[in-house]
């Protein structure tokens, strides 16, 4: 960060940013600690978890480029404590699960609620920081992602153990409400702390507000001049993005990496239950080693990617050696260590991926298409944290070890390196050319 002004403006907004995302993943990615003490719920099974388990990604996908639209409107700071608010509440909820149809409703539910909350952060961030400061900063914002899961694992794994003496509800219900509560209580911070933008921070000095938007107003005679959210109709901004071929190369990628990240998600703690055989408390711990290990790559590989200023590579090598962890992971001749380690490079090549990933769209993308083409990418490519975890678990339905499965992840993985590092590029050069004649 170059200037004062920026550092100060990092430093009040990316860790209470990061700390929101926290409580967010937890939320969304708890379930697959519940599914530990669901096994012997009359209605549940492993095929009703990776159902409901992916479902979510369908109330996200349906809903997400609407709430970031809004956000743009009404500001950050009321549409985020909606966000946080309701979807503390569906969370919460989820205890009531009573059958499948139930379950798959609180589910989906989840998924309208933090509809818009992730891209709707990464539209915030562009309010503040250049594009050359953003896939530091994105990368910093999503290590929450592997923080949630660092310590999410063994806070979800300690609660379902303890929650067994606890009276009225079974552990997996004590784990929806104790981890729901915060977040709806969190979003009445966010109304008292978070700023639309620069010109309503009240901890900035003129000077420095100035310097922030001036600094972006420069950025934008660069690269081009914003469309107004005036001057658009929602419609068609879709019908424009939905035209444009980049967009969709990018939700492509995107789609490929998540299907292996969420995959190894929601299936992780049995996973190593089953190889280790220990007890909820142990699994979590265990689970909390890849992704610390995610979350250190994620920084570093951004860090690099900056300094560099090249977003390709730093995409497609981490995404390789990813696919390499996964595929190994799994092998009959790893014991429960070199499992881990595997599974370790797996989840820092798949998780490193994304701050350079989300640089890439608001080089291409302008004011308002920048709302909504980065909810349009997360929304289509988060349809895999439905096909992800569902293929998985059919996979597994089949076979006596996770090997197979996890070599479909691999597989996806590999695929979307490939395609970030070949592929797009080949296509976008092709369409320019195209466009040239």
């Amino acid at each position: 960060m170059e200037h004062p002004a920026v550092r100060k403006a990092a430093l009040r907004l990316i860790p209470f940013l990061f700390f929101l995302y926290v409580i967010a993943y937890i939320d969304r990615v708890n379930v697959s600690f519940a599914k530990l003490e669901m096994k012997d719920v009359s209605w549940f099974s492993e095929a009703i978890f990776a159902s409901g388990a992916g479902i979510f990604f369908f109330g996200y996908f349906l809903f997400e480029v609407p709430s970031n639209l809004i956000l743009r409107k009404v500001g950050a700071r009321m549409w985020i404590t909606r966000i946080m608010i309701t979807w503390g509440l569906i969370s919460a909820l989820m205890a009531l699960s009573s059958s499948a149809v139930t379950f798959y409703f609180f589910r989906f539910m989840l998924g309208v609620a933090e509809a818009g909350f992730f891209p709707g952060v990464l539209l915030y961030l562009t309010f503040w920081f250049t594009r050359k400061e953003r896939a530091r900063v994105i990368a910093l914002f999503m290590t929450a992602n592997a923080v949630a899961l660092t310590f999410g694992g063994p806070l979800s794994g300690w609660i379902l153990d303890k929650a067994k003496a606890l009276p009225a509800m079974q552990p997996w219900q004590w784990l929806f409400v104790l981890e729901g509560v915060p977040a709806m209580l969190i979003g009445f911070v966010v109304l008292a702390y978070l700023p639309n933008g620069p010109k309503d921070a009240k901890w900035l000095t003129q000077e420095e507000r100035e310097v922030i938007e001036e600094r972006l107003r420069v950025e934008e005679l660069e690269f081009g001049k914003p469309v107004s959210v005036a001057d658009s109709h929602d419609n068609a901004v879709l019908l424009k993005l939905v035209k444009d071929s980049r967009v969709w190369m990018w939700c492509g990628v995107y789609f490929l990496l998540v299907f292996g990240m969420y995959g190894i998600t929601m299936w992780l703690p049995q996973l190593l239950k089953t190889m280790s055989g220990g007890d909820n408390t142990r699994v979590g711990q265990l689970t909390a080693i890849p992704y610390f290990t995610a979350g250190v790559a994620m920084v570093v590989n951004a860090w690099h990617s900056d300094k560099t200023n090249e977003r390709r590579w730093h995409i497609a090598v981490p995404a390789v050696i990813g696919s390499v962890g996964l595929a190994l992971s799994g092998q009959a001749f790893m014991p429960l260590w070199g499992s881990l380690v595997c599974l370790s490079v797996a989840a820092a090549g798949m998780w490193s991926t994304l701050g350079p990933f989300w640089a890439v769209p608001p080089q291409f993308l302008r004011g308002v298409y920048v709302a909504a083409g980065l909810a349009m990418i997360n929304s289509v490519g988060n349809l895999a944290g439905f096909a992800g975890p569902k293929l998985f678990g059919q996979v597994k339905a089949g076979s006596d070890s996770f090997l197979s499965s996890l070599l479909l992840l691999a597989g996806f993985v590999l695929a979307g390196g490939l395609f970030a590092g070949v592929v797009v590029p080949l296509l976008a050069r092709r369409s320019a050319e195209t466009e040239d004649q």
